[in-house]
This record gives structure tokens, sequence and C-alpha cells, in this order.
């Protein structure tokens, strides 16, 4: 696994999927965007093409898509001009310990020819349907949710692969954005909370589908949409066919994408990700200000916010602490002793800089804690008078279950603790969250309206858009009823 040891304090981002049809080498195109969606999912990937001579082809790897897909000799084995691919972090299924038959995409074999299918997102009812399943004779091959999906479809009675897929989604609780294959057709869905993100691009005469923007501008494809929420898509040699199979529902796009998952360069409805984050650095500062003389982001995922708040306040801008790019892969297997230093690894404090000044250090969220209180640590040992934290997100204190591999709730340090116990903890001089009205005012412009909320926000509110049955029956406690 070639995941950074020391970013264990960050929500993981949930996987990325990507496909496109009607141009030559495809594979090509689905590496390049794969690679511009390599920040969604560092465990593993997976291409699958379709050519009509050689028929389906499929190469899955562990690790980055740079060290895999752009081999002459492995992309030989993916001939085509249709292909899907998808990078993974372990969200369901054998966390942190990922076998080979969980990498997707998966595929299956139909009386009317294969398919395969690239998921990002979590079925929130997968145990259930898996005892379900396998009870009336099902056999999986892995331990992704994901698989479910392709059982669902063989079970189906419908006559063509994307009625099928419609038939199996219709019985999945949860999120899902999906990109599938035929042997001629290219198949976008978002589940009808739209949770996910999906964009549909075109690349000439053909067509592109891909979890954000950014792996669009990388292949050269011209950005021409959104899918929307329950939307259906089916691509093929006559174009876009567009259908809406699900029951209507109020959209709650993930809100935590605006914030920390998304590539800043990405555009997210109609919005660049790079302008909400500063507007939410700007909110930041209006919500708590603090006398300083230095605002420095945590790097990489708290720079725009900590500009906006910079602009905002009027206190400089500075890059406080410096990244070390190259450390992901030096130490995959760190010794105790490597371990020990910790974020060190990784982060360096610019000293000449830090010493004597009162700093603001803005950072994208605060989960465990830990990665947080070696960093105060570091301003401190680099003789900053003063240590303030401030977090581009409302404190993070129930888990998502919708494609975020989030610690148990029992490990959220705003779980158990209220913003000054943090504060206590962390041992800074100030720490403040954004509140969720403000976070709600900097990516849309309103309030929240708490009767039916305009974004998924359950990671801050404990407001599930989705019942997660598996949990509950796993013995999760809901929040109560206000």
């Amino acid at each position: 696994m070639h995941t950074n040891p020391f970013d264990d304090d960050k929500l993981r981002e949930e996987c990325g999927v990507f496909g496109v049809i009607g141009t030559a080498d495809a594979a090509n195109f689905t590496a390049l965007g794969l690679h511009a969606l390599q920040h969604r999912g560092q465990e593993a990937g997976g291409i699958v093409t379709h050519d009509e001579t050689l028929g389906f082809n499929s190469v899955r790897r562990f690790g980055y898509v740079r060290d895999n897909f752009t081999s002459a000799k492995i992309m030989e084995q993916l001939p085509g001009d249709l292909s899907i691919g998808h990078v993974r972090y372990s969200t369901a299924g054998s966390k942190g310990n990922t076998a080979m038959r969980d990498v997707q995409p998966f595929f299956g074999e139909f009386s009317m020819g294969g398919a395969a299918i690239a998921h990002n997102g979590n079925i929130t009812n997968a145990n259930a349907l898996r005892k379900e399943l396998i009870g009336r004779g099902s056999i999986f091959q892995s331990s992704s949710d994901s698989e479910c999906i392709i059982h669902l479809m063989a079970r189906s009675l419908q006559q063509n692969i994307p009625q099928r897929m419609e038939d199996a989604l219709r019985r999945v609780e949860g999120a899902f954005s999906i990109v599938a294959m035929t042997q001629t057709q290219l198949i976008g869905v978002r589940d009808p909370l739209g949770v996910r993100p999906l964009v549909l691009g075109q690349l000439g005469d053909g067509w592109v589908l891909s979890s954000e923007t950014c792996a669009l501008d990388i292949t050269g494809a011209e950005f021409v949409r959104e899918i929307h929420p329950g939307e259906m898509v089916v691509i093929t040699a006559n174009g876009v066919e567009s259908s809406y199979p699900f029951r209507p529902a109020r959209p709650r796009f993930c809100v935590f994408e605006h914030i920390y998952f998304s590539r800043p360069d990405s555009i997210l409805g109609g919005r660049s990700v790079y302008e909400t984050r500063e507007a939410i650095g700007r909110e930041l500062a209006k919500e708590a200000p603090v006398e300083a003389d230095l605002v420095c982001p945590v790097p990489d995922s708290g720079t725009p916010a900590a500009i906006g708040f910079s602009l905002e306040s009027g206190i400089p801008y500075a890059m406080g602490i410096i990244r070390n790019q190259y450390m992901g892969r030096t130490f995959i297997e760190p010794s105790e002793q490597i371990r020990n230093m910790g974020v060190r690894l990784k982060l360096n404090v610019n000293r000449a800089l830090i010493r004597g000044k009162r700093v603001i250090l803005v950072d994208d969220s605060v989960v465990r804690g830990t990665t947080s209180r070696k960093i105060k640590e570091m301003i401190l040992d680099a003789g900053a008078a003063e240590v303030h934290f401030r977090i581009a997100s409302p404190p993070t204190a129930w888990p998502c279950f919708y494609g975020v591999d989030t610690p148990d709730r029992e490990k959220l340090l705003a779980a158990t603790m209220s913003e000054e116990e943090m504060r206590q903890h962390l041992a800074v001089d100030s720490l403040k969250f954004i509140s969720l009205n403000g976070l709600y005012r900097a990516v849309g412009g309103t309030d929240r309206d708490s009767a039916q909320p305009q974004y998924c926000d359950a990671c801050f509110s404990g407001d599930y858009p989705v019942i997660p049955s598996d949990q509950i029956s796993s013995g999760f406690q809901m929040k109560a009823a206000e």
C-alpha cells in the first residue's frame, strides 16, 4: 500500500472514476484521467477496455497510476476505443488490507454480453444485500460493497444491461456515482441525492465521464455539464441518451468535496473549488478574528482558505510550513525510529520566518487531532510567540457512511470534546472552527436550511440523508431527534 503513513489524521478521499468512448487508444486517456484523480485514491487502480477484435481486457494494480499505467508493456494489453478506470481507497471491504480482488473496475459476463463497473461512494445496505444474495446462491469474489451491484444485475430479468443496472441500483441505498461500460456503451449514473460528483465532457468525436473536471483538462476534453442527481446517461456512437430512473429527491451533494476532497482546480456546481475555499477562509476571518503577525496554511489543503483569511483580515500570508513533496514514496514501511520523527518527515517549519511571531495556522479540518498537535509543537519549537488554529470546516463529530473512510465516532476529537476542550487538548492559544452557517454562506451564499439542508453535511451535523442501515444493525447510534 502506497499511502502516506503520516496522513492518518485526514479523512480519506473516497475513489475516482473515469471513462471514455469513441477515441483511439482509449486506455491512454483513461490513464491520464486517473492520474488527475489520483488524490481521490492512492491505494490501487484499474482499467478495463473493449476492442472489437480482442474483446474485454483488464489490468488492475496496487500503487500509483504513474508507476503502473505509464508502462508501454501494460498499456499494450488495453486496446480499444472504449475504456473505464478507477482509483481507490478502501472505504468499504478490507480497509487498509486491500486484496487484488477488491480492486475495481469489476467485470461481469451476462447473457447479453459483458459489462464492467467502477463505483465511487458507499452502499449503506451492502451487508443486508450480500447476505440475501449469498442466500440465493451468489458467490462473491471480493469484500467490496460495489460487487453487490454486479450480482443484482445478474439476477435482473431486464433485457439489456442499462436496464439491469437500473434494476440493481433501485435496490441499493447510500451514495453512488458510477461509470460502467458494455461492448458498445459508456454508462454514467448518479444516485438521486447526487452525493458524489460526476461530470460529462466531450473529446473530439468521443465522450468522457469523470469524477472531476480536472481530469477533463489533462485529457484535453471540453466540459459539457455535470451529470444530474438521479440521472443515467448511456453514451454510444450515436450520442448521449439521458433518463431519470429513480424517484426524485432533493439533492444533497457532499459539502466536504468543496472543503477538501476535490482538487482546487476543479469546478463544482459551476464554481471554482479554489474560489470556494478562499471564500471559506474569508468567512472564517469574519467569524473568528484574532490579532496576529502571520497567516500560514497547513500544506497543501489549507492553502486557499489561508489566502482568503489573509485577504479578509489584512494579516500577511506566509509559507510558514514547507511540505516535502517526495516523502510519500521514501518511507512506505518506516521503522519505529522513523515513525517517531512523525510529521517532520512530511512538513518542516520555516524557522527564520516564524521566530517571535504570533501565527495563525489555517487547516481544512481536525479529525483525530494527532497531526495538529505535532504541527503546533513544531511551530513552538521554531520560536513562535503564539499559535492560533483556524479550521476551514465545522468540527467533524460524526462518521461518513457514503464513501469516505472516517474513523469510528469515538476516535473523532469533536465527538467527545467541546471546542474549548479541543483547544486545551491541542494546547494552542486559540482554536476556532467555521460555523455550519458560515460554511454554507461561503459555499452557496445562504445559511443552512435546517429543515431541508442543501448539502450532505452529516460528518458535522449528524443529519444523515440516507439511513445507514448496516451500521445501525451493527450498533451505531444515530443522533437523537431535536
